[in-house]
């Protein structure tokens, strides 16, 4: 981070220009590896058709005994247009076309749990709190702090985005303060600065009672907040913070219900509680089926603690209400058991989380990274594993399928790119490749 403060005029007056013609290339080569002072986000394109050439795209695997050895890749020329690609073509490189330099395009990132209305993100450097403090103890820091947060958050929310820009991701899923401190002006300046970004960034949003639903009563709030532009209901460890699982969870459902929106949680909670409050939950969704494909526990700590025999029950569980977990990848004690739940048909998702605030001193706003570590956690190491384990930062959209055919782009497809200065998937998962330009609907905007 950089030592002091930057206004977005002089982000924007320091960011690389986008030429788009010729042979010219996207972006210039420091960008994705740079750290987040050198960010060089660029306004986004505003033609409305545009050609690529010497577009680097998977076509197969290689094979030695029996064994996927590599992937095949070839050189090819890509029509997009009113946000769509209009057409794959030979490669022409005497095209008058931008230049994509042999970059490996791959589907666009999506970051599926992050905070952008919290973060010291273009502040100075500030490290974290004492350790151990517990989620009540941050609560009452928060009280203290995010009056003056707010003041800024709006500015700070774009440069964030930007940064997620830079690595490769176009989408986000963003829990946003809903609490007596904030009220609703944290929703609100993060909703004025995807505004600001709604032709190069989309989101979904999730109204979270960080301080607690009870515990700050917060319930009136969240009904206010569940008539806005939102699109999740979420909660907070039911029983360590509200002090019972089912008043808890029923209000978040019945608001999810009363306003049609989908349901994420946070649930840090392990031991009895924890394993109580995903059953609890998977019952409630079970009932009200309307929930079914839209309702996620992030986090979710439980279920790195379960014994084989249950965690594969919960998991079976989980897959038939047709629930997500959505994970940060953590290391150490509580190593998340994602190939079981992948093995039963769990929805997984991943994202950064806090990124550099009083939550969490680190991030660094990939979601390849997080493809990463999840390959090096479970020994993913061969080129097939490591080729699968971009699903992660991809939500499921792999250029090959598991038997090497090409399923990704297709002629229609949005136009949600990122180019890579990487080989093939495996490498860019193995290396976390450089991002070199990133297209949102057909829009160059980095």
């Amino acid at each position: 981070m950089a030592q002091q403060s930057i206004s977005r005029k002089d982000f924007i007056k320091s960011s690389s220009i986008l030429v788009a013609g010729g042979s010219s290339m996207l972006l210039g080569s420091r960008a994705a590896a740079a750290a987040p002072e050198e960010t060089t986000t660029t306004p986004a394109m505003a033609g409305k058709t545009f050609t690529l050439k010497n577009v680097r795209l998977e076509t197969g695997f290689s094979y030695e005994e029996g064994e996927v050895s590599g992937t095949l890749t070839g050189l090819f020329t890509i029509d997009i247009q009113e946000g769509k690609i209009k057409a794959i073509l030979p490669n022409n490189p005497q095209a008058k076309a931008i230049d994509a330099k042999g970059y490996l395009m791959l589907p666009a990132f999506k970051e599926m749990h992050i905070h952008l209305d919290k973060t010291f993100y273009g502040l100075p450097w500030k490290a974290h709190l004492k350790k151990n403090k517990s989620v009540k103890d941050m609560i009452a820091y928060e009280q203290q702090v995010i009056p003056e947060l707010l003041k800024t958050s709006t500015a700070r929310s774009e440069l964030l985005i930007e940064l997620l820009q830079s690595r490769g991701s176009n989408f986000a899923r963003s829990h946003v303060n809903i609490e007596p401190t904030s009220k609703l002006d944290s929703l609100k300046n993060l909703q004025r600065a995807l505004e600001n970004k709604k032709d190069s960034f989309a989101a979904e949003l999730v109204a979270f009672p960080q301080h607690g639903i009870y515990y700050t009563q917060s319930e009136q709030l969240m009904k206010e907040a569940a008539k806005m532009d939102i699109d999740f209901i979420g909660g907070l460890d039911p029983a360590s913070i509200d002090g019972s699982i089912e008043k808890s969870m029923d209000f978040v459902v019945q608001l999810a219900l009363d306003h049609h929106k989908g349901i994420d949680i946070h649930l840090h909670e392990g031991g009895e509680s924890g394993l109580k409050t995903v059953e609890y939950l998977i019952d409630k969704v079970n009932e009200n089926p309307v929930l079914k494909g839209k309702t996620f526990i992030s986090h979710c700590f439980v279920l790195a603690k379960l014994e084989a025999p249950k965690l594969q029950e919960v998991a079976e569980k989980l897959a038939h209400a047709q629930m997500g977990v959505i994970s940060t990848i953590p290391f150490g004690n509580t190593i998340m058991p994602i190939p079981t739940l992948y093995k039963y048909g769990v929805d997984v998702r991943a994202g950064n989380d806090c990124i550099i605030d009083h939550w969490n001193t680190f991030g660094s706003g990939s979601v390849l990274h997080k493809a990463n570590l999840m390959a090096q956690l479970y020994g993913y190491r061969t080129e097939f594993d490591l080729s699968r384990a971009l699903k992660l930062a991809t939500h499921n959209v792999l250029p090959l399928d598991d038997k090497g055919k090409r399923q990704w782009p297709n002629v229609g497809d949005n136009a949600d790119l990122v180019l890579l200065e990487a080989s093939c998937s495996a490498e860019a998962v193995s290396r976390i490749s450089p991002v070199k330009s990133l297209i949102h609907r057909g829009n160059i905007v980095f």
